[in-house]
């Protein structure tokens, strides 16, 4: 079976890929955001408590592993 994603609109050169997280509570979250493989484009579709954010640039997270 052969999976296919979405092609990004904003580029046209990369593809769509789901990312999931947990949640406080330890819960699974799945396709929490959706972001463009092109890493000049830096497209991502992203939902945090409810908001639906989307377009901005992705860089590294500020929080300490």
């Amino acid at each position: 079976m052969e999976i296919r994603f979405p092609q990004c609109l904003k580029c046209g050169k990369g593809v769509l890929v789901p990312l999931s997280d947990y949640g406080r509570d330890g819960a699974s979250i799945m396709y929490k955001a959706w972001v463009c493989t092109n890493p000049e484009c830096g497209f991502h579709l992203r939902i945090d408590n409810g908001d639906v954010s989307f377009g901005t640039r992705i860089g590294e997270s500020p929080k300490q592993r």
